[in-house]
């Protein structure tokens, strides 16, 4: 687009020819004509920008403007998908090395061995907790990621509606129905309450479970997994990795591919990002996964040492079972996206890799220990119950004095982050009721500080 003096803007480099093929090729005259549509006051506006300031000047007012995002101290009793952890100190630091600042999944792997064996040992991990065979490197983030599982089961099946088990994340949900809708799939949502056997029809390409549910409750897989595959479906799991520690594998409960969100294990959430999807299926559905996968192989040969005999082979990472094409072609692609999550999945395999197994199941049974803890002081105090629906992890459910609406803006006043509103959700126990959050980084200290303002609200309700 032009400037107003009528020069063509440095920006876009087409020669004068490439613009007058364009043109003559729209049957115009000029580029004026091609923007007659629009107004002209809207074609090239001022920018009505404020005078430069002093380095230290800029300094101070993006400090306050970064201030502005923060929670100001408030304590948080939020959960729904994102979650405060005890993340080990060795986590940071060995990510802000300067070698892994910038990893990235490369088509090089002769000279990335290192980066190669961190999305290795990240893709171990992963098919660990999820008790599947095969990972891939990381995807945009878990509600994508299980979008991408019901693309492939539909590939995988030759179907074209996938199922959702209700109570699962709107959001999961949302993202779901937006891939669903650009490749003609859809998607139909079973209710808590109803026979999942009955409801799968021999049209559905997967049904799509939350482990734990949307409102915190640990679910039975297996008659779920058994359900979808005599209506000849792959079972979807969209597991939190951490409850996984303690949990159940989905694997072993005869999930066919399991999703999740692998953010809160690298570090805390952040303003909605970065986050990491977890992906990990059965090895006969390698083929259609998406995105890349790392493979581990060792040389015949060693490289020759100075007598000329061949040395110890050596191991070698590099990417396997998938072409280029892949990536860079999108008649083959399977997905659309690349590797921007090597940072945090390198965090997300440190953390949980410091902790080990043993760690990461004491880790998520103080989590679970803790919030049934506070569960059990909100239920004591007077005008308050915690909702008995079954099993549950580290989220509950809270009848209070006051409305939900009502008693998250008494508790904003008192700088505290209460739960969240769930009331509009059609599940009965959801019914006026607000979904509180408790986890291992909780101190104690926080959840008195929640008792005496409950105590607080409840006498003057």
């Amino acid at each position: 687009m032009p400037d107003p003096g009528g020069a063509p803007t440095p920006y876009i480099p087409n020669t004068d020819a490439d613009r007058a093929a364009m043109l003559a090729r729209l049957e115009l005259t000029d580029l004026d004509t091609l923007f007659d549509e629009l107004p002209l006051a809207h074609r090239d506006p001022a920018i009505a920008l404020p005078e430069a300031l002093a380095e230290a000047d800029l300094i101070r007012l993006l400090r306050d403007r970064a201030a502005e995002n923060g929670s100001g101290g408030r304590l948080s009793f939020l959960g729904a998908g994102a979650y405060r952890r005890a993340i080990p100190a060795v986590t940071g630091q060995l990510t802000s090395r300067s070698e892994f600042v910038t990893s990235y999944t490369p088509y090089q792997p002769e000279v990335s061995q290192g980066t190669l064996q961190a999305a290795f040992e990240y893709q171990s991990v992963v098919c660990e907790l999820t008790g599947m065979d095969v990972s891939n490197t990381g995807m945009y983030d878990g509600a994508s990621a299980t979008a991408e599982a019901c693309m492939l089961a539909a590939r995988a099946t030759r179907r074209s509606a996938v199922a959702l088990l209700e109570p699962i994340d709107p959001r999961v949900a949302d993202v779901v129905r937006t891939y669903a809708y650009g490749a003609n799939i859809r998607v139909d949502t079973i209710p808590a309450d109803a026979d999942v056997a009955g409801a799968l029809g021999d049209e559905h390409a997967a049904l799509v479970a939350q482990q734990p549910d949307f409102l915190g409750g640990i679910r039975d897989l297996a008659p779920l997994t058994e359900a979808a595959h005599a209506a000849g479906a792959l079972c979807v799991v969209a597991a939190d990795p951490f409850a996984l520690a303690m949990l159940r594998s989905p694997g072993d409960a005869g999930a066919d591919i399991v999703t999740g969100e692998g953010r809160d294990l690298a570090g805390p959430p952040g303003l909605g990002g970065p986050s990491l999807g977890l992906f990990a299926a059965r090895e006969p559905l390698l083929r259609q996964m998406p995105g890349r996968i790392v493979g581990r192989t060792r040389e015949l040969h060693g490289p020759p040492g100075d007598d000329g005999t061949p040395g110890a082979p050596r191991t070698g990472y590099v990417l396997t079972l998938q072409a280029r094409e892949q990536f860079i072609r999108r008649e083959r692609a399977t997905s659309n996206f690349s590797t921007g999550q090597s940072l945090i999945a390198l965090a997300f395999t440190i953390t949980v890799q410091a902790l080990g197994p043993a760690g990461m199941r004491r880790s998520a049974e103080r989590c679970y220990q803790a919030a049934h803890a506070a569960a059990a002081r909100i239920d004591a105090l007077d005008g308050y119950a915690v909702l008995d629906h079954g099993p549950w992890f580290q989220e509950f459910l809270v009848h209070a004095p006051l409305p939900p609406a009502a008693l998250t803006r008494a508790l904003a006043e008192r700088g505290i982050e209460g739960g969240l509103d769930v009331s509009a959700r059609a599940e009965p126990e959801a019914r006026d009721a607000s979904l509180f959050c408790v986890t291992e980084a909780t101190h104690v200290r926080d959840v008195d500080a929640l008792i005496a303002a409950l105590i607080e609200i409840g006498a003057t309700a």
